[in-house]
């Protein structure tokens, strides 16, 4: 299990994350959204080692990480842009990974490699941004980690290798209980995998929750009366956003469904539909609720 427990980081006089408490279970999927500068690459960095916080503890299944090679030896970290050494082939790269990790799979190297047709013998910096990111997924789902640390992980892949990019992350996480953190500006990409979520800004940690608990919590009504919207409803839901598109009125509220559908039917409305958000949605609406500006926002 990952912690951060009352985690603060700061680069001079920036304070990237304050106070930060985060729990990432064993086999899980977390992934980490949130606004420009919100501090997820510093909560990333932080995880992977390579910043050291300022204030309180990050730890894997009880141990502190910076400076734990032991821990290093399980860990996966592919940042935006995937580092290689200057004029190292895929095959080479593969054997520096195999020298780093002891849980190397050679046969599942080789495998990855022909199933992304990848020539190993070719230099790694000859290829393009996109086939770059598919070799360090090889590298690193050849290495075998317990915990593997994505930063926009999809970004240059093509539909066809993200799909199986995915089929292959969500693979490791059901046979070996393999732990991911991903941060990306794709929510639908971090909806598709993903099964917890963090969401940051400004360095704070605003929510953590299940995806379907997030889900379930947040709805959009659509709602339309023959003498207009009753002030008592808005009154009792409390809406996080409201808006009227022709006779109809959109309104994005936070609760039970149950009790939410009691409250409008109540009102007899003439049309009312319940309808689920995207992570998208509610991403705009929970960090509009925070004044976080978001304008023409389409739903």
């Amino acid at each position: 299990m990952i912690e951060f427990k009352n985690v603060t980081k700061k680069f001079d006089r920036y304070t990237a994350i304050e106070n930060v408490n985060l729990t990432i279970q064993t086999g899980s999927i977390y992934g980490l959204i949130g606004s420009n500068g919100a501090g997820k690459t510093t909560i990333i960095k932080l995880l992977a080692s390579i910043y050291r916080q300022d204030q309180g503890e990050v730890t894997i299944d009880g141990q502190p990480v910076f400076e734990n090679v032991h821990l290093k030896e399980k860990l996966v970290f592919i940042p935006d842009h995937p580092y290689v050494f200057p004029q190292y082939t895929t095959r080479q790269m593969a054997r520096f990974y195999r020298n780093c990790y002891p849980s190397w799979d050679e046969e599942r190297f080789k495998n990855l490699a022909q199933a992304f047709e990848v020539d190993v013998n070719k230099k790694i910096q000859s290829f393009s941004k996109g086939w770059q990111r598919q070799i360090a997924f090889i590298m690193a789902l050849a290495a075998k980690p317990d915990i593997l640390i994505l930063d926009e992980p999809m970004d240059g892949l093509d539909p066809v290798v993200r799909k199986k990019v995915k089929n292959l992350l969500i693979q490791d996480v059901a046979e070996r209980e393999m732990t991911i953190l991903v941060s990306s500006h794709n929510l639908r990409e971090i909806e598709d995998i993903c099964d917890h979520i963090g969401i940051l800004h400004k360095g704070t940690l605003l929510i953590e929750k299940e995806l379907d608990d997030l889900k379930s919590n947040v709805h959009k009504v659509q709602v339309a009366y023959k003498n207009g919207l009753p002030d008592r409803l808005l009154d009792k839901l409390k809406p996080l956003h409201a808006e009227k598109r022709g006779s109809v009125h959109l309104l994005i509220v936070r609760g039970e469904e149950a009790a939410i559908a009691k409250q409008i039917i109540e009102t007899h409305p003439v049309i009312f539909d319940l309808l689920p958000l995207t992570l998208e949605e509610i991403f705009i609406y929970e960090m509009g609720d925070i004044g976080y500006a978001i304008k023409n926002v389409v739903v």
